[in-house]
């Protein structure tokens, strides 16, 4: 009987974590805009922290209703499973608080309200464990508004970060490869090919990050990633960009202003470079900052306006549609970023409702299977200038969470053959 009861649970265990789900992130509703991250850099960016660092999380709510807003943190294992850790393991402190840092805007066409985030403070003192993290945000009815992901890490490991073109010789003007080294003369690394996996993210993109590469060979401390195919990233174009810090005069990629009810952007129409020769053009890899002329405090200074978007191009099949690509949200593909074809003119256009500031942005194609064709329009050349961050998870035998021991970071300035 006894026996018979330890397999029950043994059963209950396996098919828990074999059925156990994906985390995905939550999109935000309408009325909620610019959800940054921030850390050293005043730009927006993917939440890579070091354990002990502080997390800063800002957004807009355009309602007006000043409502009360709360925040929950869970821990996920390397594939965004749950973890099995209990709250009081990875949390000091607690969480289901109210925010209560925020301000309304000032002197602004767009009424709203500007909320901030910041871990630790004096209920949620820190986070004690590395790994992956989900912030969850409530409303007052207990409804989950919106989620964001982020990742925290510890310097337990060296890890090098090269890039190159592709060493197919089919892909080499198109794509580039990422090798890796991972090495520590204080940690002793158990099993690697198991208890290591890696994450490859390209500009602060999760949506296109390659996992679960295995480390190809090991000499001696080192683990080595050198693969032909596995570890390469489609190389892309440099960013297109705008700059309206000023609603009221042309910046920038902006060609006239329009004011309604809110100030409205019309951006210079731009055309397809798949098919013209690369040209560098700095960019901050889809980022993007919110920047006002002549403001103390952009977060509750800089307005909104409709910026007004157009692309030369000729009418794509029905099972294929055009968006508006960059992090400014989260690489969501929605509604809200669809490029409509108008006939008469001969371009796609698209609106959208953006804070003032400078953003990096791009236009792509998705297939009615939702794959993503990045280069369709713009092109994949080998020489873009492309950041890339390097994520090391570890789980040693019968540790119950996964670790992420390491981070490298490169960028493809400097790339080689």
């Amino acid at each position: 009987m006894l026996v018979n009861f330890k397999h029950l649970i043994v059963t209950f265990l396996f098919s828990a974590s074999l059925f156990a789900q994906v985390a995905q992130e939550i999109a935000p509703p309408d009325y909620i805009k610019t959800i940054t991250f921030k850390s050293n850099t005043a730009e927006s960016q993917l939440p890579v922290l070091k354990l002990g660092e502080y997390l800063n999380l800002e957004f807009d709510a355009l309602n007006g209703y000043e409502e009360d807003y709360y925040y929950e943190i869970e821990h996920y294992n390397y594939d965004w499973t749950p973890s099995v850790l209990f709250k009081m393991e990875y949390l000091e402190g607690y969480d289901k608080q109210r925010i209560r840092t925020y301000e309304n805007s000032f002197n602004t066409l767009q009424i709203y309200s500007n909320y901030q985030l910041t871990i630790p403070n004096d209920r949620t003192r820190g986070l004690k464990v590395s790994g992956n993290y989900m912030l969850k945000i409530y409303n007052d009815y207990d409804e989950v508004v919106f989620t964001r992901k982020f990742m925290v890490y510890e310097n337990k490991v060296n890890v090098g970060v090269a890039i190159k073109r592709s060493r197919d010789v089919r892909d080499i003007e198109s794509k580039q490869t990422v090798d890796i080294t991972i090495s520590s003369s204080s940690m002793q690394i158990n099993n690697p090919k198991q208890n290591i996996k890696t994450v490859i993210v390209q500009n602060n993109n999760l949506n296109t990050a390659i996992s679960g590469i295995q480390p190809m060979y090991t000499l001696g401390n080192e683990l080595i990633y050198k693969y032909n195919k596995e570890t390469t990233f489609w190389a892309g174009n440099e960013y297109l960009w705008f700059e309206n810090k000023d609603v009221r005069a042309a910046n920038t990629g902006i060609q006239f202003i329009n004011l309604k009810d809110l100030y409205h952007n019309y951006l210079f129409t731009n055309t397809t470079r798949y098919n013209k020769a690369y040209t560098y053009n700095p960019d901050i890899n889809g980022n993007y900052l919110v920047t006002a002329i002549d403001a103390t405090n952009s977060s509750i200074e800089a307005d909104y306006v409709w910026m007004h978007f157009s692309l030369l191009v000729d009418a794509l099949p029905k099972n294929k549609t055009i968006h508006v690509y960059g992090n400014f949200n989260n690489y969501t593909l929605d509604e809200s970023t669809k490029m409509v074809y108008n006939p008469e003119k001969g371009v796609y256009t698209n609106e959208m409702l953006l804070k003032q500031g400078f953003y990096n942005y791009k236009y792509v194609v998705v297939d009615t299977d939702e794959t993503i064709e990045e280069g369709a329009i713009s092109g994949n050349f080998w020489q873009t200038e492309n950041n890339y961050k390097v994520l090391v998870y570890y789980r040693d035998l019968g540790a119950r969470y996964d670790k992420i021991i390491g981070l490298g970071e490169a960028s493809s300035v400097n790339i080689t053959n």
